[in-house]
């Protein structure tokens, strides 16, 4: 009896289960973009089992800052190749087919993800057939964070330059080949040359963990030679471009940077 009334002393003495640390913000931006990623995925799953689709490919591109260039997704259907930018930006998205520059609500800048995905298309397009070259569509995904305030023809199913929301990437996937089967009586690509695409795509694609570092870093140093290092607005300590991009495209800062010790305290 004197110890079973000891162990449960013992118990009540026990010190109780740490409460379980909140997320820094740096870890909850990469999980947004992470998240964003599995909802782009989940949207490629639905496409019909004719298509075939890679993610996160990086190949060599000479014309490319890095010398590299990485595409988001790649989609291969009978009648069109989709190459696909993700973007996770919050705010009113603003732009043109005739800006180099977009922005988020006005102040973030950013370069014109179709003229990015320009570069990426180039890229892929000089890996397979000449016959290939004008299957390419570009297609640009934002998620429902943002509002697009951008030209029209973005939004049309015609145009080769599609501007969607992630939720409706399959969608307009789908709206797309309608489109082109009605203009093409037979398929642009038959079974087998989009397995033999695919598989030329995933030969070319650099997984070594190295060169994607040199990649990651080269686009850093280019930008940190064209713009100058943000800070923030209360105690002037430096923060990363991921920061700067969060604070310019939330309406709590009011067009203002803040670090993250300081965000807290202005929301």
């Amino acid at each position: 009896m004197l110890l079973f009334l000891n162990f449960l002393k013992k118990q009540k003495k026990e010190a109780p289960p740490a409460k379980a640390k909140t997320a820094a913000p740096k870890q909850v931006a990469v999980r947004k973009g992470e998240i964003g990623e599995y909802k782009i995925d989940i949207q490629l799953d639905q496409l019909p089992k004719d298509c075939r689709y890679l993610s996160d490919l990086l190949i060599k591109n000479p014309k490319a800052k890095s010398g590299y260039s990485q595409v988001d997704h790649v989609v291969l259907t009978p009648y069109g190749i989709f190459v696909i930018e993700t973007k996770n930006y919050q705010g009113t998205i603003y732009g043109g087919k005739d800006r180099k520059t977009w922005s988020v609500n006005g102040k973030f800048k950013m370069m014109n993800p179709f003229v990015q995905n320009y570069g990426h298309i180039k890229a892929l397009a000089s890996l397979v057939d000449q016959k290939y070259q004008n299957f390419f569509i570009s297609i640009v995904s934002f998620t429902k964070r943002s509002t697009f305030k951008v030209d029209l023809d973005y939004r049309k199913i015609q145009s080769n330059e599609l501007i969607v929301y992630d939720i409706e990437l399959s969608e307009f996937i789908h709206r797309k080949v309608s489109v082109l089967k009605i203009q093409h009586k037979e398929p642009l690509l038959s079974e087998g040359e989009i397995s033999e695409i695919h598989d030329v795509f995933s030969n070319e694609n650099i997984k070594d963990p190295a060169i994607r570092r040199e990649h990651e870093q080269a686009l850093k140093a280019s930008d940190s030679n064209t713009t100058t290092q943000a800070a923030c607005s209360i105690c002037n300590k430096p923060v990363s471009d991921k920061v700067k991009a969060y604070c310019l495209s939330s309406h709590n800062f009011n067009g203002k940077i803040y670090c993250y010790e300081h965000q807290k305290s202005v929301q």
